[in-house]
């Protein structure tokens, strides 16, 4: 006798469930920004990888566009308290971008077009974690959140989510980005409310 019932797949989880503690439902996309935003042209866009030995991928605009896209939809959090439901990316997985990167580092530095950078350990941005992402909600990805294109981990405080992406860089050892140097936590768990350091 079979324990649970064929197509029975548990309770659904209403935007309750889906709140991390502490946070509140946005009805809109806040905008929020470290410094100015940075006007990147795609035709001067570039997306590098870089191992812990130098070794260095890069696509440009054209490249990054014929790579097989996905189409996640995720909730995203903000570390200032409000959280998005079921937003609509389209991008390319990190996974696609690491096919041909050998590396035996453990970290990475995301480094933004204006300066913007954050860390976080490499295992967060595979396995289907990632996204280099170039359309929100059916558009081109406007420039004030992160366009033409930004990292996306929503797993993640949307801090780490580093807009107007330009490289990734994998070290060996861990190294604070630009709001962890200021006090904000090294991974940032919006599950565990890991906003600050010592949370």
């Amino acid at each position: 006798m079979a324990i649970v019932t064929p197509g029975f797949f548990g309770k659904r989880r209403g935007a309750a469930d889906r709140l991390p503690p502490g946070q509140y439902l946005a009805d809109d996309f806040p905008v929020l920004t470290a410094g100015p935003t940075p006007v990147v042209h795609t035709e001067d866009w570039e997306f590098t990888l870089t191992n812990e030995v130098g070794e260095r991928h890069t696509w440009n605009w054209r490249e990054l566009q014929a790579l097989p896209a996905e189409t996640p939809t995720v909730d995203i959090h903000c570390v200032t308290k409000w959280s998005k439901l079921d937003t609509a990316w389209r991008g390319v997985s990190l996974d696609e971008l690491f096919a041909d990167v050998d590396t035996a580092a453990d970290y990475a530095m995301v480094h933004s077009y204006g300066g913007y950078t954050t860390n976080l350990p490499l295992e967060d941005l595979l396995d289907g974690q990632a996204w280099i992402a170039y359309e929100y909600d059916g558009e081109e990805l406007l420039a004030q959140h992160g366009g033409p294109a930004r990292l996306l981990v929503p797993h993640l405080y949307f801090w780490k989510s580093a807009k107007w992406v330009r490289d990734i860089e994998l070290m060996v050892t861990d190294e604070p980005g630009f709001w962890e140097s200021l006090g904000y936590h090294d991974y940032g768990d919006p599950w565990l409310e890991q906003r600050y350091q010592g949370d």
